[in-house]
């Protein structure tokens, strides 16, 4: 007999009464409207506690498809632990992978509002840790505007580069630098119902973000790539819907359909 993440979803909302419920989330796989198959169902579920001085919180994704394989249904499983340690905000995350349980994806973060620093550390832990990507954003505020400057290396890949973002009122303007290449983003707020941001690279690249709202809850946001790809994301309450159309010229290339909607029990 076929079950699902479903099944848990009634034990979960019993375990969790009073507290945070099971969420529920339906997407079009891939574009695909042909029968249920094309269906990508996932439950999730969560809560927070607390020890001593410590707050928990964890929580668990599950595929909600119907399967024979129990072992199957579980995708991630993830915990997170925060704290004061002498005025930084200090906070730990790890997922692990159903499938792949030998190593643990970690976001550690520490943020010092007094001197307004952060820091953001990704990392993996398994037989070994190993050190992926470090940040820091120091920000400055000054006559109604704010710059903040964020340093950002790669271990992986051993690449760098660092961005730097000024907003004040209704403009935001953000420069991303490296040694290989440069891209500059212009955010103004036309209205209270309209952005524009257009974004343009050292290699002469340019693209266009609209994000129009259309009141509460409500918004659509279109992102253009001349001879690249227009994205589309609609936003209606716990409705979300995403349309990529690849275009090549003035060809579009067919387009990919995800539509999602959350359902709390």
């Amino acid at each position: 007999m076929k079950l699902s993440a479903l099944a848990l979803a009634a034990v979960l909302g019993c375990a969790s009464a009073g507290r945070n419920a099971p969420q529920l989330s339906i997407k079009v796989r891939d574009g695909n409207f042909e029968g249920l198959e094309g269906l990508d169902p996932i439950l999730s579920w969560s809560d927070s506690t607390r020890s001593g001085d410590i707050d928990l919180s964890y929580g668990i994704e599950a595929s909600a498809t119907p399967t024979s394989d129990l072992a199957s249904l579980p995708r991630n499983i993830w915990g997170k632990a925060s704290t004061d340690v002498s005025g930084w905000g200090v906070s730990a995350r790890a997922e692990v992978d159903a499938q792949e349980r030998d190593h643990a994806d970690l976001d550690i973060d520490a943020s010092n509002e007094e001197v307004d620093l952060s820091v953001h550390l990704t990392a993996s832990a398994g037989n070994d840790f190993s050190v992926r990507t470090v940040e820091a954003t120091k920000g400055f505020d000054s006559d109604g505007s704010r710059v903040t400057v964020t340093p950002r290396f790669n271990l992986q890949d051993d690449s760098r580069d660092v961005v730097v973002n000024y907003s004040n009122d209704k403009t935001n303007i953000k420069l991303t630098a490296s040694v290989d290449s440069q891209e500059v983003t212009l955010s103004q707020q036309i209205d209270d119902d309209n952005r524009i941001a257009p974004t343009i690279n050292s290699k002469g690249d340019i693209s266009v973000e609209w994000e129009r709202r259309l009141g509460e809850d409500r918004s659509l946001t279109a992102n253009l790539k001349p001879n690249e790809s227009l994205d589309v994301e609609w936003k209606d309450d716990a409705w979300t819907a995403n349309v990529n159309m690849p275009i090549d010229g003035t060809n579009i290339n067919g387009a990919n359909v995800s539509i999602k909607r959350d359902v709390r029990f």
